[in-house]
């Protein structure tokens, strides 16, 4: 990993916000909460979609391939997010060559930058339970391998980039309502928890930008 220069941010409570996959299942949410809490979203989509709130300034980028759009998609954002992500093992990999793009983008800017990874990305922590540890995460790990060779990929991009980057590790996510008692661990995973909902992961990411010590760091998240 680089040495990089120190940054320092402001977060107010009304930032300009960029989200890409904003029509996703965890970036429709995040985009929602950003406006509920008076933010303006640029939401980025493939393609025209009835699924970002209305409220967002929709931005179509066909291919994140084309820098020069996704330059303009970031410029000037407070930060960005990445709510794009692999699903099942046949859309590996797609974090990856995702979040590159965005940071081709971003070029030598150092903008905060949020994404979603995933717990079994790293080995379980010590404190792990024996289950977790021995036979659920290397069981996942084994049966998704393409999935999480896509985010921890995507985790070494963001590791030699200039960016100011999260990337948050939940457990399996859920579709239920925010719980807003979730907890996180800074730089590995939360032990012994095993699902979180994608609402509030959602919240968990936004956070993050008045949470200094998330900076170029993972961070795991459960409910």
């Amino acid at each position: 990993m680089g040495l990089h220069a120190t940054v320092t941010i402001t977060y107010n409570d009304d930032m300009k916000l960029t989200i890409f996959g904003a029509n996703g299942q965890t970036g429709r949410l995040l985009t929602r909460l950003a406006l509920d809490r008076g933010h303006t979203v640029t939401a980025v989509v493939r393609r025209p979609s009835a699924d970002v709130d209305s409220r967002a300034r929709t931005r179509v980028v066909p291919s994140l391939d084309d820098t020069a759009e996704v330059r303009s998609a970031v410029a000037g954002a407070d930060a960005v997010f990445s709510a794009i992500g692999p699903r099942k093992r046949a859309d590996a990999p797609v974090a990856a060559p995702a979040a590159r793009a965005i940071l081709a983008g971003m070029g030598d800017t150092p903008q905060r930058f949020v994404v979603i990874s995933a717990a079994p990305v790293a080995p379980p922590s010590a404190d792990d339970s024996f289950i977790s540890r021995r036979i659920a995460l290397p069981l996942i790990g084994t049966l998704l391998r393409p999935v999480y060779d896509d985010l921890r990929e995507m985790e070494r991009a963001l590791a030699e980039s200039p960016a100011l980057w999260t990337a948050f590790r939940p457990p399996m996510l859920t579709s239920g309502p925010a719980k807003g008692k979730y907890l996180t661990r800074v730089g590995g995973s939360v032990p012994r928890h095993f699902t979180v909902s994608r609402a509030d992961l959602a919240d968990a990411m936004l956070a993050s930008l008045g949470r200094p010590e998330t900076e170029r760091a993972p961070v795991g998240v459960a409910g």
